[in-house]
């Protein structure tokens, strides 16, 4: 997959579909409410009041809303994209720090979640994402990607499998869902 300007991606997104699911490149609102349902689903019975969660890739902070709904939670949302964070700040009134990932420090949390937030890095920058994120976690890192081979010149495929096999290095409880949308998958980690 060649690499795409992330800026680029997401700024012409917002520009075309405004503050939307659309707007940050989902396909409709359903498929990202979706993604949310399986990480809160995996998350939920570890999750305390009060826990720390930091959304790595926060996009507008629509997690913080759903997530709120069930649970009273310390959210930190790190964005990359200008625009993005100060969206966020103004939807949630919550901590947003604009913030790459793969080069910035990162602050320890009890949990990082992650929703489509590495398809359209390279599979390198995939991996990097991930290990940094679940370096900084205390109880976990929840994340989705795109399911199948990696033939897309947009989005960064990956097989459940491949993940597992790079996750085993960490030593923690490896758990895939698979199903719940076309081409998606989620995964925990588990400290």
């Amino acid at each position: 997959m060649p690499r795409i300007d992330n800026d680029r991606f997401y700024k012409n997104a917002l520009k075309k579909h405004g503050a939307t699911a659309k707007g940050l490149n989902w396909y409709d609102d359903y498929s990202q409410i979706r993604r949310f349902e399986v990480i809160f689903a995996l998350l939920e019975e570890d999750l305390y009041d009060d826990d720390t969660i930091i959304d790595a890739g926060c996009g507008f902070g629509d997690f913080y809303h759903y997530v709120s709904q069930y649970r009273q939670i310390d959210y930190i949302g790190y964005e990359i994209v200008t625009e993005n964070v100060a969206i966020a700040r103004e939807r949630t009134g919550q901590k947003i720090v604009r913030k790459d990932i793969l080069t910035d420090p990162l602050e320890e949390a009890d949990f990082y979640i992650a929703s489509g937030s590495m398809n359209i890095l390279s599979r390198f920058e995939t991996y990097l994402f991930i290990e940094r994120c679940f370096e900084h976690s205390r109880k976990g890192f929840l994340f989705n990607l795109p399911y199948g081979k990696d033939e897309s010149r947009s989005f960064n495929y990956f097989l459940p499998q491949e993940i597992k096999h790079f996750c085993k290095k960490f030593g923690c409880e490896i758990i895939t869902r698979t199903g719940y949308l076309p081409n998606d998958f989620t995964v925990c980690l588990k400290v």
